[in-house]
């Protein structure tokens, strides 16, 4: 897989954003970017399976991983969990925390548009974040030139 666009990093950081609204700074260090995984989890295990999504969050870790090393350190369990993240969180700052959760969910975003296309993971996120729009998202633009394929 190429590297990810720009647009699929903004659109990490405001899946992110919406996930630390309204928390405390030290609840922050917790991370939005595991949580939005979380978020995910059941609605792409409904679309490919518990193990399907296993994979696909896998995959998106060792991608990750190699621009964030410590996520070397996290797993992916039978559930589709991810463990080794509250041993991580003594271990890194919060802004290294952060920038983790950015490029993990960067990756499964772009993985999820690699396997299931642009249209369908717009509709998914739109899904699971409702007062997210489209334009909120900032690369909407492959699914108008996905209806003229």
């Amino acid at each position: 897989m190429s590297q990810p666009t720009p647009p699929l990093r903004r659109c990490a950081k405001q899946l992110l954003a919406l996930e630390t609204t309204g928390l405390l700074p030290t609840e922050v260090k917790s991370s939005a970017g595991f949580r939005v995984c979380e978020k995910l989890r059941p609605h792409l295990a409904r679309l490919m399976g518990n193990g399907g999504f296993r994979v696909l969050l896998s995959r998106a870790i060792a991608l990750a991983s190699a621009e964030v090393r410590w996520l070397r350190a996290v797993h992916v369990k039978a559930d589709g969990s991810l463990e080794g993240l509250a041993e991580l969180q003594t271990q890194v700052t919060v802004e290294e925390f952060s920038e983790g959760g950015v490029e993990l969910v960067t990756q499964l975003l772009g993985l999820l548009i690699a396997f299931i296309g642009e249209s369908l993971t717009l509709r998914l996120i739109c899904e699971v974040w409702p007062e997210l729009s489209l334009t909120d998202l900032g690369f909407g633009q492959g699914v108008e030139n996905e209806k003229t394929k």
